[in-house]
């Protein structure tokens, strides 16, 4: 199981001997289970439980992530929003007071629409894109920004978990029940 592999990869670890999943920490079996890909931890019945709690705890005022020591991975990362195409750049879909931009939540793209071989623009190529700004002071200008509605991710959180040569990888995970 994953988990000699996890505790194997702490720096000063005995040599490894078998150990069950059931006799890890809370935060080990929290990282085991977000760690688990086919199936991810929902498929998983040992997994249900340790999630469970995770998510029940995250709402009480004074939560504190539960971390695995002997993984050397700390608490999870998370990214709302999967990175937007090659062509694009990150937008913002708001704007508060004292330059607040709020989440960067969309994707914009600079088209020159005169050289758009649909001459009225790419509607017919973006139909949920809008306009952002045009550039020029008549607005009749050949640049516009689109934006695009930047896509959220399906397993937003993630933990880095070094491996046994101390390069870390990445697993994704969600936690909705």
């Amino acid at each position: 199981m994953i988990v000699a592999t996890v505790l194997a990869g702490s720096t000063f670890a005995p040599p490894v001997t078998p150990a069950n999943a059931e006799d890890a920490s809370w935060g080990c079996q929290v990282l085991l289970c977000a760690a688990s890909q086919k199936p991810s931890w929902h498929g998983v019945p040992y997994c249900v439980p340790p999630m469970t709690r995770l998510i029940a705890a995250m709402s009480k005022p004074g939560f504190s992530w539960p971390i695995c020591h002997e993984a050397n991975a700390g608490k999870p990362g998370r990214e709302t929003y999967e990175d937007c195409p090659p062509d694009t750049t990150v937008g913002y879909s708001s704007q508060g007071d004292n330059g607040w931009r709020g989440e960067p939540d969309q994707c914009i793209k600079t088209v020159d629409i005169c050289r758009s071989p649909n001459k009225r623009g790419i509607d017919t190529e973006l139909k949920s894109a809008t306009v952002r700004r045009v550039f020029g002071d008549r607005g009749d200008n050949c640049i516009r920004q689109i934006a695009i509605p930047r896509p959220r991710r399906t397993d937003p959180y993630f933990f880095d978990i070094p491996n046994d040569k101390g390069v870390k990888e990445r697993f994704w995970f969600n936690l909705n029940n």
